[in-house]
């Protein structure tokens, strides 16, 4: 890789676009939004990131032959560009492979290609080898076409962190395509009407949904969004390619701010930037290899490092599917909105909610901190605190589905253990500042804030309910969790204990520090008012039977003693007896 830092700024001087887009083609079959997706690209490069239009060459149809795509992107060599100049190449068309003699060869198809003539075509690694002729230090090829051949690297792990400026600073070659060679682009569906799956999930991107929450918008988190999203996409059957031809800089979209971390040359002030790239090809991505991946990992005692690594990585990603550009907080109240939410995040929290139940399912001494360490994380992310209040409070559900799987799993298998470290994590919830607060404790302020919206009571079925949110949850997760650990008919018992317990131990932490009795009363509360012996009363009868020998409170729970919970169990017990609920 060549070194040109030293003659390289923290800026842009200029930026300019080579756009292409190709629907109607002499010889081979047509394309229906390839020109529309090119439209699209041009008009978001000039009005949102400060692509002059004179800095942006437009082919289309019967413009875009082999020679004047050739032509134009030779333009930019030579005196084309400048050292502190980002050079973008959108090509939205077919693509095409050939097998040589050492490995696939990429082609682009122009408009006046056959199919049977290669020297109609452009191979790829003819574009690569004359982006060393342009000076632009960051290049950044975008195609939205399948094709092989492409020789690829990434020099920055999940989650890394850069420098904003040092990104600027250094080279680039990057590049991202729709799909390999086995794939076919689909040229509908997707998120946006009139525009392919791949440059639908492309120009959402763009429009902030890769951006992180200071509205920096670098490729590497932009490639990482369209490859997550296409790659799950439904209407989909790619998988995009994606990362570095040479160099390890980032090219940039935007990054609001930088101009002030350069207004004093006295003090190298800087940002950290998280690079949130999806790393395709390092672990399962359907729901029950993940399953079987965790499972292989906590049944080895060598394993510890891999799994905290596998589950970090699963956060991630939760964090960044559930982040305040995919859900924003403002807006109005509406019940299809709220139940559009509630599907989407449904979607993006299962993985980690089975994951959770897993680990507290199976864990070792050894695994504690690892399950710990997943809830602090993703209540680390509910770090804002302006907007709608019900569309803030809805952050906590896939937080709280997530506890719920990890407790249930945690009593199905008498594994009070990891009940006890579950409840009593230690987290950070953003309004209380540097305070330290225990799971149980934060994940009840959560249900408090949905239970007083009452935003559950907008799902169909649940209108006329005392507890819709847990009823809700009673029914969402059990196929789940029947189909990671085969919880049978032990279900409903599970979920009732784990609910009473979750109840007490928040109404414990008040009892100790002389606060009114409360914790959040689940479905066992109309149980308990309908029925004799119903599942309140039966864990109550159990710990006074057993007494010491109580597995919860010889496992840790309640400060290891019997006789505080039921101490609690029984001041509570006078607290759901006043409800007025018959």
């Amino acid at each position: 890789m060549r070194d040109l830092r030293f003659q390289m700024d923290h800026r842009y001087a200029a930026s300019h676009a080579l756009i292409v887009g190709i629907d109607k083609y002499r010889h081979v079959s047509p394309l229906s939004y390839a020109v529309s997706d090119a439209e699209a690209i041009k008009q978001l490069l000039s009005e949102s990131f400060g692509f002059p239009n004179e800095g942006i060459r437009f082919l289309a149809n019967e413009q875009a032959t082999r020679s004047a795509i050739t032509e134009a992107f030779l333009e930019f060599a030579a005196d084309g560009t400048e050292i502190d100049d980002r050079l973008l190449v959108f090509y939205a068309g077919h693509g095409h492979t050939v097998n040589g003699v050492r490995g696939e060869v990429g082609y682009l198809v122009p408009h006046d290609a056959d199919l049977g003539n290669l020297s109609t075509l452009i191979r790829w690694d003819e574009l690569t080898r004359n982006v060393d002729l342009i000076k632009a230090k960051h290049v950044l090829f975008v195609m939205d076409a399948c094709y092989g051949g492409l020789a690829l690297n990434r020099n920055s792990s999940a989650g890394s962190a850069r420098f904003l400026k040092d990104m600027l600073l250094r080279y680039s070659r990057q590049v991202l395509t729709a799909g390999k060679a086995d794939e076919v682009v689909a040229d509908s569906g997707g998120p946006l009407p009139d525009h392919s799956v791949f440059t639908g999930h492309l120009i959402e991107g763009l429009q902030g949904n890769a951006a992180d929450p200071e509205g920096v918008l670098t490729a590497n988190a932009l490639m990482s969004y369209v490859y997550r999203k296409v790659s799950s996409d439904k209407d989909s059957h790619q998988t995009p390619h994606y990362g570095y031809a040479d160099g390890d800089g980032d090219f940039i979209f935007s990054a609001p701010g930088l101009d002030d971390l350069q207004a004093d040359k006295r003090f190298d002030v800087d940002r950290l930037v998280v690079l949130p790239q999806a790393e395709p090809d390092s672990g399962p991505v359907d729901s029950p290899s993940k399953v079987e991946r965790c499972k292989q990992l906590l049944a080895e005692e060598s394993s510890s490092i891999s799994l905290h690594d596998f589950v970090i990585s699963e956060v991630k990603s939760f964090l960044l599917g559930t982040s305040v550009e995919v859900f924003p907080v403002n807006g109005s109240f509406s019940q299809d909105e709220f139940l559009d939410r509630m599907s989407r995040y449904e979607e993006v929290g299962s993985d980690l909610a089975v994951l959770s139940a897993c680990l507290a399912y199976w864990a070792k001494e050894s695994h504690f901190p690892i399950l710990q360490k997943l809830f602090a994380r993703i209540i680390d992310g509910l770090n804002v605190n302006d907007g709608l209040v019900v569309w803030l409070s809805l952050r906590w559900y896939p937080i709280i589905k997530a506890f719920y799987c990890a407790g249930i799993a945690a009593i199905d298998g008498k594994r009070y253990d990891s009940l006890f470290h579950l409840f009593g994590a230690r987290v950070q919830v953003s309004k209380t500042g540097n305070e330290d607060l225990l799971l149980a404790k934060a994940v009840s302020d959560g249900v408090l804030e949905l239970t007083r919206s009452e935003v559950f009571k907008h799902i169909p079925g649940h209108e006329r309910q005392y507890v819709p949110m847990s009823e809700y949850l009673f029914k969402e997760l059990q196929p789940k969790l029947d189909e990671a650990l085969f919880v049978g008919k032990a279900y409903e018992t599970s979920f009732e204990e784990f609910e009473v317990l979750f109840a007490l131990a928040v109404a414990d932490f008040h009892k100790q520090n002389d606060e009114t009795i409360w914790g959040p009363i689940g479905r066992f509360g109309w149980k308990h008012k309908s029925r004799r012996n119903g599942p309140f009363d039966r864990i109550l009868n159990e710990a006074e039977r057993e007494n010491s020998n109580w597995l919860p409170s010889r496992q840790g729970m309640f400060g290891g003693s019997t006789r505080r919970f039921l101490d609690v169990a029984h001041e509570y017990r006078e607290m759901i007896n006043k409800l007025n609920w018959f």
